[in-house]
């Protein structure tokens, strides 16, 4: 896990300006509707997002005045497929570990991507999102444009660095999934974080699409197994209240949708650096716009 920041300025990353607010122009995440914390109410997963793209600073969401590139520095671009995209929930993040340091975001057309269901519970008391291969898909999703220190803040929150996390960090390249920026450039690639566990599938086989809210896909999820209603309840009130915090009975509920026979792979296993036993997998492509 990353060090807490000392002392660091609290300026926009190199090569990115934000915009002045106007006078009067109250940009606090809470004026904005973006203040919620998935992690402190599950329900709220996966959170608001921004309807443009900004420069998250503090409990502030500026406007940004110019594209953001990588230009060899150290920023990288990643993919927010959940609650990453939620200023709220990312903004939580990084205070956990002291960083104040500015993130752009930047929303972006998806080419090549959709956002599955996690197959497993997540012991912040709900069903997260996962990335799916799904070719000639478009979807609009957010860039996070991160430096080393808060890249292991959100590699350290997807549990990339822990043997029983549920993520690992794969790299996307341009001519497998197209990432293409307000300006109409087409990064190079982008980073996503690719579940362990694999994700649910529809009934057909093909992956499960996260409805973007935790009531229906819960609701449907405890409908569908009377063992799950076992474990957490009947609700999704309960369900989360369960869950929470409750790494035992997560691993049961994880080990329940492979049971049942509700999982199925991502399609994006092969991208990820290293596979559980340690072994190299396909080398990084450079963050290069």
């Amino acid at each position: 896990m990353p060090p807490p920041g000392e002392g660091s300025p609290r300026r926009p990353p190199e090569g990115t300006r934000a915009a002045a607010p106007a006078d009067g122009d109250d940009r606090t995440l809470e004026a904005l509707g973006l203040a919620g914390v998935p992690r402190e109410q599950p329900l709220l997963y996966p959170g608001a997002w921004p309807r443009e793209s900004g420069l998250l600073d503090g409990d502030r969401l500026l406007p940004l005045d110019r594209p953001v590139r990588g230009d060899g520095g150290d920023r990288v671009p990643v993919l927010a497929i959940g609650s990453n995209a939620s200023p709220g929930q990312l903004r939580h993040k990084m205070a956990e570990f002291g960083v104040d340091s500015p993130i752009p975001m930047v929303r972006s057309r998806v080419t090549g991507l959709d956002v599955g269901v996690s197959a497993h519970v997540s012991r912040m008391g709900y069903v997260s999102a996962s990335p799916v291969r799904a070719p000639g898909v478009v979807r609009e999703l957010f860039v996070l444009w991160l430096d080393p220190e808060q890249l292991a803040v959100v590699d350290a929150s997807e549990g990339v660095p822990m043997a029983g996390g549920n993520f690992d960090r794969a790299w996307l390249p341009a001519d497998h999934v197209q990432v293409r920026a307000p300006d109409g450039a087409v990064l190079g690639g982008a980073h996503v974080y690719v579940n362990r566990h694999g994700v649910l599938h529809d009934g057909t086989g093909a992956p499960r699409r996260h409805p973007g809210e935790q009531r229906p896909l819960i609701t449907g999820l405890l409908r569908a197994s009377p063992r799950l209603r076992a474990l957490f309840g009947t609700t999704p009130e309960e369900f989360c209240a369960r869950a929470r915090a409750d790494r035992a009975l997560c691993d049961r509920g994880t080990r329940l949708f492979a049971e049942e026979r509700r999982v199925t792979a991502s399609g994006l296993e092969r991208y990820v650096r290293r596979d559980r036993d340690g072994e190299p997998g396909p080398p990084p492509a450079p963050p290069a716009p």
